[in-house]
């Protein structure tokens, strides 16, 4: 059998199995044997009948007796049978699986696992799994627990994997290099495929799992510097000249740049006149200035004679950007072009002329800038803001439309450098790692919805005083099984309990022109109290709002809700954060605290990968974050530490992965790039 042959050559996988097992990501052998256990169950310990304790969930070997009955007991249906080993005999039960009263045959032996109970002056024992045992029965085991769905049981699931371990043994070729495997004592593949799935020892599932965490960072960190190796190849078909231009950019801005921001220009300087293409990340806290840098950087290419390309992940944030930039370059002599999804027809077709002719030098959009039918005269630049909303291939695409043009990323979402090391590692990186002067301290604090009156009380006097106010909520519409506010019922209620106010609420299922009205009200001061999801996080500039309300805040992550704090003071009035949450939870106090007590992006985003892991860090919706099968990001730091030298050595040897003892290897690297490992 062949790794990549479809699961329907397993035994019981018909069409209708395969087609759940398919909503599951498996397709072929290879997606079932990585998709490892979720958990393990110790069943290796056997007791006899007699010793059986109630309440407590035993495994055991026993013979059935004889055919089971069946009866009905209000809603459930009831299946009992007879089982006896040589300390004695006792009953079994199932609930609502009729089916059990002919599943087992008299005079077979059963491994059978389940909790004893006594009910009624009855002795039993409610079963939770069983398997027949065969000849070369050897003892209990410990039994692996997977992620699985309605219609496909764990025994299927355990079943299909023995069938697939048994078809590929010992088949599985090797990807990591010889020496990578003894220099880091690390387990062979084969070996550690089998026991991750079905572990012998306590010790072999350690050996199984580190290899295979270690491998999944090393296939990772190799598809990046592939990706990294790739462009350090491609030179630069121009050097920039007039470096002058960055100086008299900056003389234009209404502010003087910090010393961290000019550091991080002279790198980006540094680079675009090395002759090789920029691939870099500027990363900073909200509010450090990320922007200011990237259009001193776009001013300089246009001065050369380059056009330069901003890339935003919502048209929100993109009408923001080019309001603010516009005016800017438009006092200089630069024309500025404005491209979403969203414009009408007419628009987009005038948008499309001027960036084709020349005549649009700095592109501001969405998405939409990286679409078919989208040429540029002569680019030079390309920002992705907000980096990672988009994937490593989305920002790829905008970088095929010029020639090797220069390649800045930037975001405001702090990231730990464990996931920095997997998100960004074909970058290299900048950090503004300092907030502009008379930046305020947001006053941040927690409380329980049984302070919301007082917060609506506070809020009617902050905007009586001429001051605004968001208000966040997670969701658009009411979802019965999640217990959180919705914006729309939010801002009635808030609606009838401001009654002075001009409150309106803005979402992201909003058609595009009224969004933009709603955001331009608040932004010159005719709405008040702005109702939003986290469309407002990113980019809006409002230095009249002085408090961020946000409801449910335990349904955030802490980086999310640092965003959103950076929202308020913007301006030279105190600032507050309002976090309501009535969660009961331990972690989720413990990440309500943190954000009360720091307001430091980098140490907050160390604390939301400790305490939720790196699945929720950015939110439900995964951006650019690779799915990682059985590594956990903080829990194994230092095997990602081990992986990614390794892997630098390896690159320093072989960059290209051209040696053939690097052929297997250089496979799966391309696999994971022409896949969806590493993009949206």
């Amino acid at each position: 059998m062949e790794w990549t042959d479809s699961i329907s050559c397993l035994k019981g996988i018909g069409e209708q199995r395969e087609k759940k097992l398919n909503k599951l990501g498996i397709y072929t052998i290879e997606h079932l044997l990585s998709h490892y256990p979720r958990d393990y169950k110790d069943r290796s310990k056997l007791v006899k009948l007699a010793e059986m304790e109630p309440e407590t969930e035993s495994t055991f070997v026993a013979c059935c007796k004889g055919m089971g009955e069946t009866r009905r007991h209000g809603r459930f249906t009831l299946t009992r049978l007879r089982v006896e080993d040589e300390t004695g005999e006792i009953g079994l039960l199932w609930y609502n699986q009729p089916y059990m009263k002919t599943a087992l045959q008299a005079g077979e032996w059963y491994l059978f696992t389940g909790k004893l109970q006594k009910k009624y002056g009855r002795k039993e024992v409610s079963v939770s799994e069983w398997e027949k045992i065969g000849e070369n029965f050897a003892g209990g085991r410990i039994v692996p627990v997977y992620t699985g769905m309605e219609g496909i049981s764990q025994k299927m699931l355990r079943g299909f994997m023995e069938e697939a371990l048994e078809l590929v043994q010992g088949g599985l070729t090797e990807g990591l290099p010889v020496w990578v495997r003894k220099e880091y004592h690390l387990a062979e593949r084969n070996f550690s495929i089998q026991e991750i799935h079905f572990p012998k020892t306590e010790q072999s599932f350690y050996d199984a799992r580190r290899r295979l965490v270690f491998e999944e960072f090393f296939m990772l960190q190799g598809a990046l510097y592939s990706l990294k190796a790739v462009s350090l190849q491609k030179k630069c078909g121009f050097l920039l000249k007039k470096k002058k231009a960055l100086q008299a950019f900056q003389e234009h801005l209404p502010f003087r740049l910090t010393k961290a921001q000019q550091r991080v220009l002279k790198e980006l300087e540094d680079d675009m006149t090395s002759g090789i293409q920029m691939n870099r990340l500027v990363q900073g806290d909200v509010g450090s200035g990320k922007t200011a840098v990237a259009m001193a950087a776009a001013y300089w290419v246009i001065e050369n004679g380059y056009q330069a390309v901003l890339m935003a992940p919502t048209e929100v944030l993109a009408q923001q950007h080019f309001q603010s930039i516009s005016p800017i370059f438009e006092s200089l002599g630069i024309s500025t072009v404005l491209l979403t999804g969203g414009q009408r027809v007419k628009e987009k077709r005038l948008a499309l002329e001027k960036i084709s002719s020349g005549a649009g030098e700095m592109v501001i959009g969405t998405h939409a800038v990286i679409q078919k039918g989208v040429a540029y005269h002569k680019l030079g630049l390309t920002i992705t803001d907000e980096q990672h909303r988009f994937g490593v291939r989305q920002r790829g695409t905008l970088n095929q439309k010029g020639e090797f043009p220069h390649v800045l990323v930037m975001t405001a979402t702090p990231i730990p450098r464990t996931l920095a090391l997997i998100l960004y590692g074909d970058l290299d990186v900048s950090t503004i790692d300092e907030l502009p002067p008379g930046r305020q301290k947001i006053d941040t604090m927690a409380v329980t919805g049984g302070y919301r009156e007082r917060i609506y009380g506070f809020m009617e006097k902050q905007v009586q005083e001429g001051r605004q106010a968001y208000v966040i909520c997670p969701m658009i519409e009411e979802n019965e099984k999640l217990e959180v506010q919705s914006v729309l019922n939010y801002t009635e209620e808030l609606q009838k309990k401001l009654q002075q106010c001009v409150v309106q609420c803005v979402h992201g299922k909003m058609k595009p022109k009224e969004k933009q009205e709603i955001m331009e009200g608040f932004a010159n001061g005719g709405i008040q109290v702005l109702v939003a999801t986290t469309v407002i996080e990113v980019g809006i500039n409002v230095p009249n709002a002085v408090i961020m309300l946000i409801e449910n805040a335990e349904r955030f992550g802490l980086a999310q809700l640092h965003q959103l704090r950076g929202r308020v003071g913007r301006g030279s009035e105190k600032s507050y954060c309002i976090l309501v949450s009535d969660a009961k939870s331990k972690i989720a106090k413990q990440r309500l605290k943190a954000l009360v007590d720091s307001e430091d992006g980098f140490e907050i985003a160390e604390m939301d990968l400790k305490l939720r892991g790196p699945g929720d860090f950015f939110g439900t919706r995964q951006h650019g974050l690779p799915e990682l099968k059985i590594a956990n990001l903080y829990q194994d730091m230092p095997v990602l530490m081990e992986a990614q030298k390794a892997c630098a050595k390896l690159m320093k040897i072989d960059p290209l992965l051209a040696q053939p003892e690097h052929e297997e290897l250089k496979k799966r690297v391309a696999k994971l790039l022409e896949g969806k490992a590493l993009e949206l």
